[in-house]
């Protein structure tokens, strides 16, 4: 049965808002010396899995404005959380993380002065793929098998996150900026 699209309390904001309430757990089990960790490992892979439900109970059950605007925060927390651990911890370049970290806070932005208009800003593809290369690339980073012996695969997905961050941004600025965006987006 499809839930109201106003609806707070539903499985898929449960899941969602589980997310954000473990994500500090995961941040301090994020060892300090680099080595990895399977406890940081096996945790990030449970967060990622539970993004997969969140979206999948959203879809059977239907989508609210909550869980548009949680899912995406969620995310974002749990992303940029880890990437600035590892920051903290020696392990990512500062550079990449703040680019990453500049263009979620502007696209947020833009979806909540949009999203006040009753405009939905959904993700785009290369969006998503974005996402996964960034958990990826701290999966990579976080697994003891990986996170010293084998540093060119978290660095190669972290670099690939970075290009397709631009990317998408640049497709946001794009869609936004084009004329009447807002006004068509409104009217549907």
């Amino acid at each position: 049965m499809p839930v109201d699209p106003n609806a707070l309390a539903t499985w898929a904001n449960a899941v969602t808002v589980s997310r954000i309430l473990v994500s500090p757990l995961l941040f301090t089990v994020i060892p300090l010396d680099n080595a990895g960790s399977w406890l940081a490992a096996w945790l990030w892979f449970v967060l990622c899995v539970s993004d997969v439900l969140d979206g999948y109970l959203a879809r059977r059950h239907g989508s609210t404005r909550s869980g548009a605007f949680l899912d995406p925060l969620a995310d974002k927390v749990l992303v940029l959380g880890a990437m600035f651990t590892l920051v903290n911890r020696g392990m990512f370049s500062i550079w990449p993380v703040v680019i990453i970290a500049i263009r979620e806070v502007i696209v947020s932005v833009y979806r909540v002065v949009v999203g006040a208009k009753g405009v939905s800003v959904p993700a785009s593809r290369i969006a998503k793929i974005k996402t996964l290369s960034q958990q990826i690339s701290i999966g990579f980073a976080l697994a003891p098998f990986s996170a010293l012996d084998m540093t060119y695969a978290w660095k190669t997905t972290l670099w690939l996150a970075v290009s397709l961050t631009i990317i998408s941004g640049i497709q946001y600025a794009v869609r936004a900026f084009r004329p009447g965006f807002i006004l068509r987006r409104a009217a549907k």
